[in-house]
């Protein structure tokens, strides 16, 4: 009889406050979650998905952007879904769209190559509205921005199409930057 306990990784995906200083408080306490949803898993790193899950659950925000209960709520489903079995197909396996080269720095050991380069894209997408930090939104937007990342596919599964979510984030930042501005 095999064991269907997955094996836990010793230890989660070191925090780096050179990483999460580049980011809103809130989004930091995401990474941090994500962090722990991988670990939690017995994943090996932290992946679009693990981002997406732990992005829903705490930032108010996101969960607007899925213009109502039935969306968000067959998303989180599905995410818990892969939290309890269904990601196991996935365990063991570097998500890599391809968004970004493989790096090894120890930096950012513990991450994706896709979720890394999410990171980037909000980062990137904050820079461009004269943000110094990315905030939940940023990370939504590059997120579904990946056509070939897992929290893409999760987010089919979940009946929600991720240009049309994209295109909705993108209406939230601009309106917010328009009352600021």
């Amino acid at each position: 009889m095999q064991n269907r306990t997955p094996r836990i990784p010793e230890q989660p995906a070191p925090n780096h406050p050179e990483l999460d200083a580049r980011f809103t408080d809130e989004l930091a306490a995401v990474l941090t979650g994500a962090r722990r949803r991988a670990l939690r898993d017995g994943d090996r790193q932290i992946d679009t998905a693990h981002l997406l899950h732990s992005l829903i659950e705490a930032d108010p925000e996101v969960r607007e952007a899925f213009d109502g209960g039935p969306r968000l709520a067959k998303v989180l489903g599905y995410l818990v879904q892969r939290s309890i079995g269904y990601g196991l197909r996935w365990q063991g396996t570097v998500e890599d769209s391809g968004a970004v080269p493989v790096v090894r720095d120890p930096a950012v050991d513990g991450w994706s190559p896709s979720a890394l380069a999410a990171l980037e894209d909000a980062l990137y997408r904050a820079a461009s509205r004269g943000e110094d930090r990315a905030a939940g939104l940023d990370l939504l937007a590059a997120l579904a921005a990946d056509a070939e990342s897992r929290a893409v596919e999760v987010l089919a599964r979940g009946g929600v199409d991720a240009r049309w979510l994209a295109g909705r984030v993108a209406g939230v930042l601009a309106a917010e930057e328009s009352r600021r501005g």
